[in-house]
Formats: structure tokens, C-alpha cells, sequence
């Protein structure tokens, strides 16, 4: 018997045969439907037939073939096997500064998620990503380590508009960097003024940039310095459970931006 992973490579080395039994697995196929499924010839589908006959994966019933259980087995395990591994590709870019210990989700939730890295002509892709998404949100949570110019701006014009509803949990250390411009420090005071926006701050800091902005969740990736590596959004809706778990969670341990920081406010 072959090992584990000799199957495996028997099945990946022919996308045909994982073609014929994820088509199988899913329902009965005569050879011509197999054919016109995957494109393989008759002579090829003959020997991948045999082949997963050997190995029980198969079944014929006449002038059809169906996977067994064993079958649908492999073919789900593969399925999975093959998710991860692409997941992976779309994520190791990036996945060094990710910060995986509050990603509490499974990974392949991002499968399908838009991921923008800045390019030499586009720097700050990332940030022209948030800046389209905040200006559609009618509704925005967010906990970030940073709240920068161009975001305070969008969110401080559109809620004066009651355009859109705003929470948000940032570190100390963001808010301290809006005090060193006058104007921006304007703004969050005037942002603090609207009815539909609440900003709470933590001491302790912030150790991700998260943003849900209505049904979308928006991650910052930043390196160790500081520097804009990438942004991940997605609407999965596991993912955006997590998002409103974790926003939740910070607003419940930060403390009120007026209370905290009177010196700021005056």
C-alpha cells in the first residue's frame, strides 16, 4: 500500500484526476460527461478510471460512475488541502506583520478577501482602499493604533453630515499625535461634538488596525517600524463577527476620550 503522501502526489500531479473525482463526488457521470466536463480525452479517463477503481474511490453502475464515501472523502480533503495552500499563496506577502494572535478566525476565512499592497506608483493603495470604503459606510466601528489625516477628515466631514455613524477605540498614542497639529486637533474636537460619534481611548495601546465599515472588514498592516505594508478587506461573515467581537471588547476596557484627556480637550 502506498504511503499517505505517495496519494497525495498521485492526485496532485494530474489536475484531470482531481477534476474527474471532484466531478464524481459531486453525482453520477457517464464517461462523455466527464469528458466534457474536464476536457480529458477517453484514453485518459480510462486510466484514471481504473486507477480510482483500485483504490475504492470509485464506483461504476452501469453505464455510470459515482465516488464512494472513501472518495467524496479524499475529494473533500483535497478540497480543503488545495483552499489552504492558495489561501497561504494570496497571504504570504503579507503575513509576517499580521497580527496573528488576535486573528482568532481561521485563516481561510481570507480566501477571497481584496488584498492592496502599495506599488512604486501607487504608495498608498492601502490607504486609497480605506478612503473609498469610508466613503460609502454609513455605519463605521473601528480600534486602530493610528488615526490619520486623510481617515479623521472623511469620517469628521461625513459625520457632521449625518452621512454616517462613527465608533472608535484608539491607543493613547494616536490621539497624542493629533495634539502636535492644530488643525487636526480641531477636527477631533469637532468630530467629538456629533451626536454619531464616539471615540474612546486606551492607555495600554492598540495592537491592530481594524475597521468595519457597514458589512466590510478593513485590516492596516503595518510593519514593526510603522510602515504601511498592505490592507486586507473582506465581507465574510465569520470575519465580521470577529471584527464586532473585538471592537466590543475594546470599547469596554478603553476609557472616554473627554474624561481622559481633559488637557487635550481645552
Amino acid at each position: 500500500m502506498e504511503s499517505a503522501l505517495e496519494e497525495i502526489e498521485f492526485l496532485a500531479l494530474s489536475p484531470n484526476r482531481v477534476a474527474v473525482l471532484d466531478s464524481l463526488a459531486t453525482g453520477e457521470r457517464t464517461r462523455n460527461e466527464l469528458a466534457a466536463e474536464t476536457g480529458a480525452s477517453q484514453a485518459t479517463l480510462g486510466r484514471i478510471l481504473n486507477d480510482f477503481r483500485d483504490r475504492a474511490w470509485i464506483e461504476r453502475e452501469g453505464s455510470t460512475y459515482v465516488a464512494t464515501a472513501t472518495g467524496r472523502l479524499v475529494s473533500s480533503g483535497f478540497t480543503d488541502l488545495r483552499e489552504i495552500i492558495e489561501t497561504e499563496q494570496r497571504l504570504r506577502g503579507v503575513v509576517e506583520y499580521l497580527p496573528t494572535d488576535a486573528l482568532t478566525f481561521d485563516l481561510r476565512r481570507l480566501a477571497d478577501a481584496t488584498i492592496t499592497t502599495p506599488t512604486q506608483m501607487r504608495p498608498n493603495a492601502p490607504l486609497s482602499r480605506l478612503l473609498e470604503l469610508l466613503e460609502d459606510a454609513d455605519e463605521v466601528w473601528t480600534v486602530s493604533h493610528a488615526f490619520n489625516e486623510q481617515t479623521l477628515t472623511v469620517v469628521q466631514e461625513r459625520t457632521a453630515r449625518g452621512e454616517q455613524a462613527f465608533k472608535g477605540v484608539f491607543s493613547q498614542r494616536a490621539i497624542d499625535a493629533l495634539a502636535t497639529d492644530d488643525e487636526l486637533q480641531t477636527r477631533l474636537e469637532d468630530l467629538l461634538e456629533e451626536d454619531d460619534a464616539a471615540v474612546r481611548v486606551r492607555e495600554d495601546g492598540v495592537p491592530l488596525a481594524v475597521m468595519l465599515l457597514d458589512d466590510v472588514v478593513y485590516l492596516l498592516v503595518r510593519d514593526e517600524h510603522g510602515v504601511l505594508r498592505a490592507s486586507i478587506d473582506t465581507d465574510d461573515e465569520v470575519v465580521r463577527s470577529w471584527a464586532r467581537e473585538t471592537v466590543d471588547d475594546y470599547w469596554e476596557r478603553a476609557d472616554s476620550l473627554e474624561g481622559a484627556n481633559d488637557e487635550f480637550l481645552e
